[in-house]
């Protein structure tokens, strides 16, 4: 569930129009943050469940990683972003304004359990947490093994001498290992070619071109150092932009 927010935290260094939920109405004094939800409208996509809510006597949207949900029930939240004039192509709509909730309980939230910090939302992957560092939290994935791009570098090289590619356009050669497609108008990808370790093995990309899981590919993109993208969120490395090429 936390993996969603990993991916939209880090956006909000793409748009302007994406800022931290200004919880409008207490629901809970114990809680001050929470909010107290009843269904209205369900929409399942692949990767989201889009709900249509009553908030305190106003409607509103908000969008979770896809789980069950009928209309009627009653669900709690106390951490989400609102984006603006948010764009979904698998749905072919515009949201004027939708929250991306964190996970939905079904039981009041104490506050004492809620997280100290928005955490991050990469691919949507990552946990909710104080300072996402731009080393997901994701497994080296067995059995990679791929050679690095012509005139390129292994992900681990890349990786060590980071300042060295800081600000330029490199390719990058790995293996699809996680995608959340059309965050914000752009697909956020993960790949690996078997090289590294201890969080050095694993390459964040964001584009604008298609793919599959395990896909192999090569990209072309500029790597950024010490991204903040805000909300407490800094990637150490990204590559920005990229394209695939041959």
């Amino acid at each position: 569930m936390r993996s969603l927010f990993i991916i939209l935290v880090v956006l909000i260094g793409f748009s302007g129009c994406v800022r931290k939920n200004k919880v409008p109405t207490a629901q809970n004094a114990a809680n001050p943050a929470m909010h107290e939800v009843k269904v209205a409208e369900v929409i399942q996509t692949s990767n989201y469940t889009y709900l249509k809510v009553s908030d305190n006597g106003a409607e509103n949207w908000i969008a979770v990683t896809r789980q069950e949900a009928a209309a009627g029930e009653v669900y709690y939240y106390d951490q989400a972003l609102e984006m603006k004039n948010f764009n979904s192509k698998e749905l072919n709509r515009t949201f004027e304004t939708i929250y991306f909730v964190q996970g939905l309980s079904k039981e009041p939230i104490a506050a004492s359990a809620a997280p100290a910090g928005m955490g991050g939302m990469s691919g949507m992957t990552g946990d909710m947490a104080a300072k996402h560092t731009g080393k997901i939290a994701l497994e080296k994935k067995a059995g990679i093994s791929i050679a690095p791009a012509a005139g390129s570098v292994s992900i681990a090289q890349l990786w060590a001498d980071k300042d060295k590619y800081s600000g330029k356009v490199i390719k990058i050669k790995g293996q699809v290992v996680k995608i959340n497609e059309q965050v914000m108008g752009k697909n956020w990808i993960h790949i690996q070619d078997g090289s590294g370790d201890s969080g050095n093995f694993d390459l964040a990309v964001t584009t604008l071109d298609g793919m599959k899981m395990d896909d192999v590919v090569t990209f072309e993109g500029t790597i950024t150092l010490n991204k903040d993208f805000g909300a407490g969120y800094f990637y150490e490395l990204i590559m920005e932009d990229a394209k695939l090429v041959k």
